[in-house]
């Protein structure tokens, strides 16, 4: 494998939380940029709301997919949000406005400049942190005879990190082989085989990649870990190793959606939100990210007795039907323009896909693309008792700007 200095690059995105597949494709130059925001913080907060949302639509697509039907879920918004942002400093004309549109960006408010400078902005802060908590980053797979747009390259090194290398795909197994080690390395060994396959006509792959590991500021004690049953629905329950602590926790119960919410947080700037709802087709069909700053901002500590389950998740989606019903349909056809990448050559994506794992232990939660977890109300003895034993939801999300890194659905823990 050649490591370049983003020389060349072929099509394709892989994103580790998420993974986008190029193959087709010009970029908003235009009005976009003239009515762009003079202010950086308005900037800011409008692409971080736009983050938000699309975490929450994204789900939605997720749950209400035939393939997701009884399955856990569990995937990475900010990972997804990264890949196809950097796709988009290569798109032009409809096929960026589309990207724009379906990200939530406001194009009218909006240049790629200022959603490039806020990824860099963002990426900068992941990785200050320890690279044993945090790790975020793109990198570029291109074929050797394909040569991608030297401004193309050089946005995507600058704002999103991206390492590049130059492969033949002409080799797919050498190709997927150098693809899913690099992957393998950056996750440390959480997503071990990102592409199954490579079509040999591939000119590049864009992989963007998250892992995050969290150790709880409490930890659970091993020895309080004890069997128990998780009920999957009405006629399904499994065994589970139910980790345990009693201690005083911040809650909130969400009595418009009648949803408990467990804050759990790690020993930095990253927390696990666990929702226990009454029913969930109502806590999925209104979770929106006004009920996340609630939840933060009106959390109250009591003292509970809590049951987590200890489990670890691996998740595989393809995302080409559910980001074509989102609005991003020419990328994916032979009307794609992504002559930002290469002028010249007609390239379109052929596939996006996710990837995602979540382990959950007494000492904390490790993830690379997503990760999930949630609660569940029991008895009252001395202390009111949550329990976990049934289907939850869980989101991990920075606790300043809430940022979503995973959110997910835990229908099975032994799944």
């Amino acid at each position: 494998m050649k490591k370049f200095t983003m020389m060349r690059a072929a099509l394709g995105i892989w994103i580790l939380s998420a993974v986008v597949c190029v193959g087709r494709g010009h970029h908003h130059e235009g009005h976009d940029q003239d009515t762009a925001l003079d202010s950086s913080a308005d900037s800011v907060s409008l692409v971080t709301s736009a983050n938000k949302e699309f975490a929450y639509r994204m789900y939605k697509k997720l749950a209400a997919h035939t393939e997701s039907q009884g399955k856990n879920i569990f995937f990475s918004p900010a990972s997804l949000s990264i890949a196809l942002a950097a796709l988009s400093v290569g798109a032009r004309g409809e096929t960026h406005r589309q990207l724009f549109s379906s990200l939530g960006f406001n194009s009218s408010l909006l240049t790629q400049t200022d959603v490039d400078q806020y990824f860099r902005t963002l990426l900068q802060r992941a990785n200050k942190t320890s690279q044993e908590d945090i790790s975020e980053g793109t990198a570029v797979f291109v074929d050797n005879r394909f040569k991608p747009q030297p401004e193309f390259l050089d946005v995507l090194k600058q704002s999103y990190f991206a390492d590049g290398f130059e492969v033949d795909f002409t080799k797919s197994t050498d190709s997927a082989n150098t693809i899913n080690k690099y992957v393998e390395e950056k996750t440390n060994g959480k997503i071990d085989k990102l592409v199954e396959s490579l079509d040999p006509s591939t000119v590049m792959y864009l992989v963007s990649y998250i892992f995050y590991k969290g150790k709880w500021a409490t930890p659970f004690d091993p020895k309080l870990t004890k069997k128990g049953m998780f009920t999957v629905d009405e006629s399904t329950k499994v065994p589970v190793q139910m980790m345990n602590m009693e201690q005083e926790f911040d809650t909130y119960y969400d009595q418009a959606i009648n949803t408990l919410v467990l804050h759990l947080p790690f020993n930095n700037s990253y927390s696990m939100l666990l929702l226990l709802p009454d029913d969930m087709a109502t806590l999925e069909n209104d979770i929106c990210p006004s009920h996340v700053t609630k939840w933060l901002k009106g959390k109250v500590s009591r003292t509970y007795d809590v049951y987590i389950p200890k489990f670890s998740i691996k998740t595989s989606y393809s995302l080409k039907d559910m980001l074509i019903e989102m609005g991003m349909t020419d990328m994916f056809s032979d009307r794609a323009d992504l002559s930002g990448i290469s002028e010249g050559r007609e390239l379109h994506v052929s596939e996006v896909v996710h990837k995602a794992a979540l382990d959950v232990d007494e000492a904390g939660a490790t993830a690379a693309a997503a990760t999930g977890m949630v609660i569940i109300e029991t008895a009252l003895i001395i202390y009111p008792v949550l329990k976990f034993n049934r289907p939850f939801m869980v989101l991990i999300t920075e606790d300043t700007t809430e940022n979503i890194l995973f959110m997910g659905k835990i229908i099975n823990p032994n799944i």
